[in-house]
């Protein structure tokens, strides 16, 4: 997918979002900015993974969408980091990798208590960079569980993939803090099975806890 199919999706789903919220009478609509962090990993049993911690920001947009339900719409810049178990003559360790995506997220926020507190769930497009090693020497090593797969050939993973998240938001009108759950519903290690390794048949699922600060203007 491209920048502009990108920009286009997200740019449709905003106008989406935004008329059904026009529409509600007691409108409320508040546009906002949002960072944190994000404890990333992945679900497979193809590697050894060690859970690591990344960051998050992007905008968001809120509208009331119909008596407790909001609707909630974001792009988000992320910044993902994972150690994958690996070894070279005797020297055993955690070979660190980073991914880089963007995701677009339109969710439903159920308030418990309006403006205060809410749970949000819903879906979202992730696009990603190639899982790239984070330091120099380490191209060699040998994937734990495997002959020859060295750690510098499952770099390149399925660049999009579609998540679901859950979660809950707490705070005052302005200013939220939100902690959440991301789970990949599509096989992101799929674009390896495509080149001659010594596995085939790759599976592996995101697994994300998010946690962020929400401003609302």
């Amino acid at each position: 997918m491209s920048i502009k199919n990108i920009l286009f999706v997200a740019f449709s789903l905003l106008i989406f979002q935004q008329s059904f919220s026009q529409r509600n009478f007691d409108s409320y609509n508040r546009l906002g900015l949002n960072g944190g962090i994000t404890l990333f990993d992945i679900s497979t049993s193809d590697f050894v993974t060690s859970q690591e911690s990344g960051a998050m920001g992007g905008f968001t947009t809120r509208g009331s969408f119909y008596n407790n339900f909001d609707l909630i719409f974001g792009i988000n810049f992320v910044s993902n980091n994972i150690g994958i178990k690996g070894a070279k003559d005797g020297n055993t360790q955690f070979i660190d990798y980073s991914l880089q995506a963007a995701q677009i997220n339109f969710l439903a926020s159920y308030n418990i208590i309006k403006h205060h507190l809410s749970l949000e769930f819903g879906p979202i497009l992730n696009v990603n960079g190639k899982m790239k090693l984070k330091r120099n020497g380490l191209d060699d090593y040998i994937i734990d569980g495997y002959n020859a797969l060295r750690a510098d050939e499952i770099q390149d993973i399925s660049k999009i993939n579609f998540h679901v998240t859950g979660g809950v938001s707490a705070g005052i009108e302005n200013f939220r803090l939100s902690a959440m759950y991301q789970y990949g519903v599509t096989n992101m290690l799929n674009k390896l099975n495509d080149k001659e390794l010594e596995n085939t048949d790759f599976e592996g699922h995101s697994s994300s806890i998010v946690l962020m600060v929400v401003f609302y203007f």
